[in-house]
């Protein structure tokens, strides 16, 4: 805006005043600025602007002429302008680096209403007697011709919006068949909610992180620690040990718990895998650029890399993946996982989390399923166009900004919130809303 610039070409040449000046051109600038700032601060686009803009901006202009004669040296203008460039980008600099600190912060935080949700479950959940705790339908769980799909998660509400947005938009909801693995404090709480409200003809199978004895063969299972905490918990790298949760299984969609399910997945499980352990969308559709080629979190001037993959590679996404965990077995993946964790531990091969890691061991192992099948970036990219979203099976709500944190994109949350009665008493109780 061009108020804006002669605000700033003012505040120039009131610098070259001598301190304390209260010199007539002083006084003359220093009320300009004040009457444009004035204007400006009501004012969000140029139809904002009052009828008195004009002829103000023309009496700055005047007042401007006045000091250019006054100060007719313009490469000290010109220094002054940058040194009040720099301050200005510095100021930026600070704000955007405190910004992003408290957003993550935000992203790592646990509302006062999530947390009185998951005290309150817990407590009603060990008020029961054993014989209430269990659900229905146990015979399912390991049937082979259901649809099975397993979500990893410490986090109730993101649990209850996959189970549901997925019941609610199955044409067959009685062959769905929910695993959800979480840990021993959240257990509790996660099974109460689904007691309260049970997922229709679908069958819900929970299980505990902390009773899984098969743990015990694999010795690098704890070893995966980062200093980033988002990167750090168990569940996060359950996805690579698949076959040993569910050892009666052959297919099994996982889902990450930040994901809206839209539309009915049943076609998604003729998917022909062509001998391919892991059927995903690929992130360099679309005209997407190098940013989501290999390279971007793999270490390539490591030889062992650079001589076993291709840096121009195009990835896949976690979030909504088909497994064929028969094929998984039989090239015994979660052993070329564990070769690769420790080669990883030793000298710096990818950066932190399960992605790049993914992309390692299941190279040349994985399906790419159309894009419409799973639209990612709910959670960082505010440009997502929402004809794609809303034609998308999944969405994803990937990066810091989760749909059940304040800090969520307003565009977005509706999709999520949706999922979840906030008129349920507990919620109302806890304080949960929109």
């Amino acid at each position: 805006m061009e108020i804006k610039d002669q605000i700033i070409r003012a505040k120039a040449y009131l610098m070259f005043a001598p301190p304390g000046s209260t010199s007539r051109l002083v006084k003359e600038l220093k009320l300009r600025i004040k009457e444009m700032e004035q204007i400006v601060g009501e004012a969000n686009k140029d139809s904002d602007l009052p009828r008195s803009a004009l002829q103000k901006m023309k009496h700055m202009e005047a007042s401007l002429s006045k000091a250019n004669r006054a100060y007719p040296h313009c490469h000290l203008m010109a220094s002054k302008l940058r040194a009040m460039n720099y301050n200005a980008e510095e100021q930026v600099r600070t704000q955007l680096a405190q910004v992003s600190y408290l957003v993550h912060l935000a992203a790592r935080t646990t509302s006062k209403g999530l947390h009185c949700l998951s005290m309150r479950l817990t407590a009603e959940y060990f008020a029961l007697r054993p014989e209430e705790r269990k659900f229905p339908n146990e015979n399912r769980i390991d049937d082979p011709e259901l649809y099975h799909y397993a979500v990893f998660s410490d986090n109730v509400l993101a649990c209850a919006v996959v189970v549901n947005s997925t019941v609610s938009t199955a044409k067959e909801p009685e062959k769905l068949v929910f695993h959800v693995v979480t840990n021993s404090l959240n257990f509790p709480a996660i099974s109460m909610w689904f007691i309260f409200n049970p997922p229709g003809q679908a069958t819900l199978h929970i299980q505990n992180i902390d009773k899984f004895k098969w743990m015990s063969k694999y010795s690098g299972f704890k070893k995966q620690n980062f200093s980033d905490p988002r990167y750090n918990s168990e569940l996060n790298y359950l996805r690579f040990y698949l076959p040993d949760i569910f050892p009666a299984l052959n297919k099994i969609v996982l889902f990450d718990h930040d994901m809206v399910i839209q539309q009915d997945l049943s076609d998604l499980w003729n998917v022909k895998m062509k001998e391919k352990v892991n059927g995903a969308v690929g992130t360099c559709q679309e005209g997407d650029t190098s940013f989501y080629r290999i390279n971007t979190l793999i270490n390539f001037s490591d030889p062992f890399i650079a001589e076993r993959f291709d840096d121009n590679a195009c990835t896949w996404a976690f979030g909504m993946n088909l497994f064929d965990l028969k094929q998984w077995r039989r090239l015994d993946l979660t052993g070329v996982y564990h070769k690769y964790l420790e080669m990883g531990s030793e000298r710096p091969l990818w950066n932190a989390g399960s992605l790049p890691i993914g992309w390692l061991t299941f190279y040349n192992k994985t399906m790419v399923l159309d894009g419409r099948w799973h639209v990612h970036g709910l959670g960082y990219n505010s440009g997502i166009d929402r004809n794609k979203i809303e034609r998308a099976a999944v969405i994803h709500y990937d990066g810091i900004r989760k749909p059940w944190l304040d800090i969520a994109m307003g565009r977005y949350k509706g999709y999520w919130t949706k999922f979840i009665n906030y008129d349920h008493p507990i919620l109302q109780q806890c304080n949960v809303h929109e």
